[in-house]
């Protein structure tokens, strides 16, 4: 599978650098384990709906989700921060 950012996604990927460290770190364990099987393991994965179907989304902490689509081969991030937005 390969990795793919959206604007937004990348955007919220790269504000964790200088944000939370330890954020970004559990963020990272997450898309690795998307990488592996992008409909279960870690962060409570789950399909989304209605403006997100076709979506999934894995819990980062309380506040943030990390929201992804499985096109094909590729694992396309859209968000990384905020909870559903």
């Amino acid at each position: 599978m390969r990795l793919v950012f959206t604007p937004n996604g990348w955007e919220d990927y790269t504000h964790w650098l200088s944000a939370d460290r330890a954020t970004l770190k559990r963020i990272n364990r997450l898309i690795a384990d998307v990488l592996r099987d992008p409909f279960e393991g870690i962060g409570k994965p789950e399909p989304l709906r209605h403006a997100f179907a076709g979506s999934w989304s894995r819990r980062i902490g309380e506040e943030h989700r990390l929201v992804y689509l499985v096109d094909g081969d590729d694992i396309v991030i859209l968000q990384a921060r905020y909870h559903y937005s």
